[in-house]
């Protein structure tokens, strides 16, 4: 018999943090509902008190997840807890997550307050959530550098008030396994009434021990883990879902613990978080790099020849990566497609088919015979378009000799109407297009980061471009994909300034309601 251990997924508010430019709420609902799909038990999706956009995002996941709880954060603060109450409350199940900090570092010199009078905000705001709901996390942030008497103080007052989860959070990444699985143990061993509260912890990764740290606390009696999907989030990041998921699968007859994460998600899950989140992942990451299952060297490769288990400890299938098949074509149909995706673990629901297949039928005149990756890559792209995108990539053509400055035309639709332009100069024909685009646009953009990446093998690889520009004191992502990379950065940086465009109709919508009110 195995205890379950509770995954909280922390991606779209802990992990969103981190990101170079903001998701969009349709962006962050695509990643609710894949891990929605993964199965994680919670997932926290944002802090709808710092941002109007933030609490519509909140809200939105909130009326659309059926099978996860919702979270939202909330500081011991009324009008938090209030605002997470109210964007999680068309929830079917939710969950507010407030806190406070508890170490003399922060307590002192952030809260300016003594430890006697946080202990009694800790108490207030878990009453208030209380108020809203059965289910009320309480975290006491870098309880890593909090003496142990503290922790077991505010641990005990916040259940007292009714918290049923209390989080011992390594803020700052602080501690070593030893060190955090022994304050885990002292929690569950002084703290009178913890057999009424779930002990979860959150662990950053700034030494490198964010897994060891919560898979240690685990052996210690946690009973839930707060992660990101690829470990993302603020500063190193934090637990990675899929490392500490991974462990307890295959090291079950250790830990004595199961999670209900269907791992065959993970793989795809933890692409589309890279992807929609422009946070490419390191090659040698554990089990979702893309060399988490190569095997170079001759004495491995003998081994693995022989007998798999030589040198592999899990298949890949068992993170959902399954051998590329070849055998789309432009003659395929749209049922063939469809059949392609599902094979990937998609549903309908993910992707526009309609959308898809224009897409894979233009790439497979091109490249004449089509990849499941290639296909994946192509419904990545379709997921962070919008739904009305004001600007189009019409007409592009662009030359570059070594002897004579780059050249370029452009041909864009705004709005329906047609607009073009020549470009001269620059620092090559991606300079030269990207003037001309500014110059129709008309807007102050400034590059901040340009990234290029192969998506497949050979000549014929597409190649993604991933942009991320600064407008007006705000930073935007742009993603283009094609065979050709100046076509790709166009379309990248025509992606970004629709997202700006689509900033600007939200701001003016929100300034004629002030002024209307």
């Amino acid at each position: 018999m195995t205890d379950r251990v509770i995954i909280f997924d922390t991606t779209l508010r802990d992990g969103e943090q981190a990101l170079k430019a903001s998701l969009t709420v349709k962006e962050k609902l695509q990643i609710a509902l894949a891990l929605e799909r993964l199965g994680v038990d919670v997932m926290e999706v944002g802090f709808p008190v710092s941002s109007q956009g933030d609490f519509e995002s909140v809200q939105t996941i909130a009326r659309h997840i059926k099978n996860s709880r919702v979270a939202a954060l909330s500081r011991a603060v009324d009008k938090d807890i209030d605002a997470a109450y109210e964007a999680l409350k068309v929830a079917e199940a939710f969950r507010i997550h407030t806190f406070i900090a508890s170490s003399a570092l922060h307590v002192e010199a952030k809260l300016k307050r003594t430890f006697d009078e946080v202990v009694e905000m800790a108490v207030a705001a878990v009453k208030r959530a209380r108020n809203y709901t059965d289910d009320v996390e309480f975290s006491c942030e870098d309880a890593g550098r909090t003496g142990i008497d503290n922790i077991c103080r505010i641990v005990e007052a916040a259940i007292n008030a009714g918290a049923t989860t209390v989080n011992i959070p390594d803020t700052v990444g602080y501690c070593l396994p030893t060190e955090y699985g022994n304050i885990i143990a002292q929690v569950r061993n002084r703290v009178p009434n913890i057999d009424k509260a779930v002990i979860s912890v959150h662990c950053h990764n700034d030494l490198g021990m964010a897994t060891a740290n919560s898979l240690t606390a685990v052996q210690n009696g946690a009973r839930q883990i707060e992660c990101t999907i690829n470990g993302i989030g603020e500063r190193a990041g934090n637990t990675a879902l899929e490392e500490v998921v991974m462990a307890i699968k295959i090291r079950q007859e250790l830990f004595g613990v199961d999670t209900r994460i269907n791992t065959q998600e993970i793989h795809r899950v933890s692409q589309m978080v890279s992807q929609l989140c422009n946070m490419p992942i390191q090659p040698n990451k554990a089990i979702v790099g893309s060399n988490a299952f190569a095997h170079s060297s001759g004495i491995h490769q003998d081994g693995m020849l022989k007998n798999k288990n030589t040198y592999e400890i899990m298949s890949p299938e068992t993170i959902g990566l399954k051998k590329e098949k070849l055998n789309l074509t432009a003659r395929s149909g749209r049922a063939a497609v469809k059949g392609h995706m599902a094979d990937m673990g998609y549903t309908e629901q993910d992707y526009d088919l309609d959308k898809l297949y224009d897409a894979f039928l233009k790439l497979a005149d091109k490249k004449g015979q089509v990849f499941d990756y290639d296909l994946e890559a192509l419904a990545f792209i379709d997921m962070q378009q919008g739904d009305e995108d004001r600007l189009v990539l019409d007409k592009l053509s662009a030359h570059s000799t070594k002897e004579y400055p780059a050249t370029a035309f452009v041909q864009l639709q705004l709005d329906g109407e047609k607009l073009s332009t020549s470009s001269i100069g620059g620092n090559g024909p991606v300079d030269a297009v990207y003037n001309a685009i500014l110059t129709l646009t008309g807007l102050d953009i400034k590059m901040s980061h340009y990234h290029l990446t192969a998506k497949g093998e050979g000549a014929e690889a597409l190649g993604q471009v991933d942009i991320v520009v600064e407008h007006e004191g705000r930073k935007f992502h742009g993603v283009g994909l094609a065979t050709d990379i100046v076509e790709s950065s166009a379309l990248a940086l025509v992606h970004a300034i629709n997202a700006i465009y689509r900033a600007h109709k939200v701001a003016d919508i929100k300034h004629h309601k002030a002024v209307g009110a």
